[in-house]
């Protein structure tokens, strides 16, 4: 088996997580978060999707981390997002970030928004 390092460009990668905190980078961002190739920002949750509306020019796919386990996001929430042309892929915030971090490094436009575990 070949191993290859992974690289990442200007974006910065999501190292590590514990209770309420990602850590981003080398640097600890309190949750929730999001994340996204750019850089990182506090998100207010689902009822702030104006935050997350300011990436779509820049982002394809919106992973949204909803916690230690997967759920359902609000309609209202994926609705607008989804408006804006920004798909959007629910899953537990650990998945959320290993998932942001393969695409990411592959070049892909997306981003993750994190609620703690």
């Amino acid at each position: 088996m070949r191993l290859s390092e992974v690289t990442f460009t200007d974006a910065q990668p999501i190292d590590g997580y514990g209770p309420g905190f990602f850590r981003v980078g080398g640097e600890v961002a309190k949750a929730p978060v999001c994340v996204h190739p750019g850089g990182t920002f506090d998100w207010g949750g689902y009822e702030d999707t104006a935050s997350l509306l300011t990436l779509k020019d820049e982002i394809d796919v919106l992973f949204i981390g909803t916690g230690a386990e997967t759920a359902h996001v609000p309609t209202a929430f994926r609705e607008a997002i989804e408006a804006a042309g920004i798909g959007v892929e629910p899953m537990n915030s650990p998945a959320a970030a290993r998932t942001y971090n393969v695409l990411v490094s592959e070049g892909r436009r997306v981003a993750a928004a994190l609620l703690g575990v």
